[in-house]
């Protein structure tokens, strides 16, 4: 899924830092790319709840199939179909390893998730888009935790600034987690309208 289109441009495009390295180019160049980036363009409301479904689904970095499957699971959950959805994608193991500060950038733990350095509950999982469950503890296999990027992780060369997501329980040194329960959504970290995203997708 990790396009080769540079992240600093679709960080403008979709006007919002998707890479720490993005955020300053963003901070200098808060237009989208291309020559006619600053010129004025008409919005319309389908073109806006567009534009927030595709921020959505590159914070996560998935699919439009990936999205339709979580929107689709989202209309069945109780209570607001927006929020179930992020807190649906946020219960991907790419995302939590990326919370957690185990990881850099959302491409990044999605790379260690499937080059098997990841284990749930001491089995090893290498799909990104696995659903972690409250009570499931998430740690580097002990066989890849000598690698450059675990090493740096460990010492929170990755961790998020701020504070750590208060639904997760995490102990760098020992690089695991746990989710301690479902996500709020208010808690997310995500930049998202989500009912702009149920709009476009209920059209």
């Amino acid at each position: 899924m990790n396009q080769s289109r540079p992240k600093v441009k679709k960080s403008r495009a979709l006007g919002i830092a998707l890479t720490p390295k993005a955020v300053k180019y963003f901070e200098a160049r808060p237009y989208p790319p291309g020559e006619h980036g600053r010129g004025r363009k008409q919005n319309s409301d389908y073109k806006v709840r567009l534009l927030e479904k595709q921020r959505l689904r590159a914070q996560y970095d998935i699919s439009e199939r990936q999205m339709v499957r979580a929107y689709d699971r989202a209309r069945k959950a109780e209570g607001k179909t927006g929020e179930a959805l992020v807190v649906e994608l946020e219960r991907r193991l790419d995302a939590l390893i990326l919370r957690s500060g185990i990881a850099r950038t959302i491409y990044q733990a999605r790379q260690m998730v499937s080059h098997g350095h990841i284990e749930v509950n001491g089995r090893k999982v290498d799909k990104p888009s696995f659903r972690v469950r409250p009570d499931d503890v998430v740690m580097v296999r002990e066989r890849s935790r000598e690698k450059v990027p675990f090493q740096v992780a460990r010492e929170g060369g990755y961790a998020p600034d701020g504070e750590t997501p208060r639904y997760l329980q995490v102990n760098l040194k020992a690089l695991a987690f746990r989710l301690d329960r479902d996500p709020n959504r208010k808690e997310i970290p995500v930049i998202c309208d989500e009912q702009l995203v149920v709009e476009y997708y209920a059209r």
